[in-house]
């Protein structure tokens, strides 16, 4: 899974939370208060778009789509990188996420630390120390949303990365920590495993590298985590 490097862009504003929920953001030259939610996502190919573009990127779709409805959102930054793991994520996109003061947050991690074979446990204690800092950033704890590993063993050229192993077994397993740390936390899981299995038998979904899923795919994932957000921002 090569590297493809992302933009990332910077929004205004600090965050603070108002009786509503909803952040408010002070605008210094102004001296105006308005709702704004500073967004960031951490994860690895799947958040970057790989296989369509940025703009096709389910975290800039589900941006566009927030704001649609009457949200105001930017999407303040986007390290995500293609091939990255949750270590990498910790040493390079936390920084940046720190940097970008969000106020709302995605995490979708632990495809390449499958790939790259990294035990359960060790997975698991690098994606709480993720998460856990992750929620040290955000002022209302509520408001960092997981979404789980695809099943990239349905694709054509998923399969050259199993070396001997089941990938929907082991994605699986590995979702399943990742389901059970965020129910710990209280946090918000959408499960984007079962959507990907369409990819089989829909070579629409699939991007013309034969493994990464394509902008409709993106755009499928994106109707299911939109509504979880919406409440989760309006609530």
């Amino acid at each position: 899974m090569a590297a493809a490097q992302n933009k990332i862009e910077n929004g205004p504003g600090e965050s603070r939370a108002t009786k509503t929920g909803k952040p408010k953001i002070v605008n210094e030259t102004r001296g105006e208060s308005i709702n704004r939610i500073r967004y960031a996502a951490i994860g690895d190919s799947y958040s970057i778009g790989e296989g369509a573009s940025l703009n096709e990127s389910w975290p800039a779709v589900l941006t566009r789509h927030l704001s649609a409805e009457g949200l105001h959102i930017d999407l303040v930054a986007n390290p995500s990188r293609t091939g990255w793991a949750t270590q990498q994520a910790i040493d390079h996109e936390l920084p940046v996420f720190v940097g970008a003061k969000p106020n709302f947050a995605t995490l979708q991690i632990g495809v390449n630390d499958w790939v790259q074979g990294v035990d359960e446990e060790t997975f698991r204690k690098r994606f709480v120390a993720l998460v856990d800092r992750m929620l040290e950033v955000l002022a209302n704890k509520n408001r960092l949303l997981i979404v789980t590993v695809p099943d990239f063993g349905v694709t054509p050229t998923g399969p050259r990365y199993a070396r001997g192993r089941n990938i929907s077994n082991g994605i699986l397993s590995f979702n399943n920590i990742i389901a059970e740390e965020a129910r710990n936390r209280g946090l918000c899981v959408v499960d984007v495993f079962p959507l990907s299995k369409e990819m089989r038998d829909d070579s629409s979904l699939v991007a013309r590298d034969g493994l990464h899923p394509s902008a409709k795919e993106y755009a499928e994932w994106e109707k299911v985590i939109f509504p979880v957000v919406f409440e989760l921002l309006t609530k």
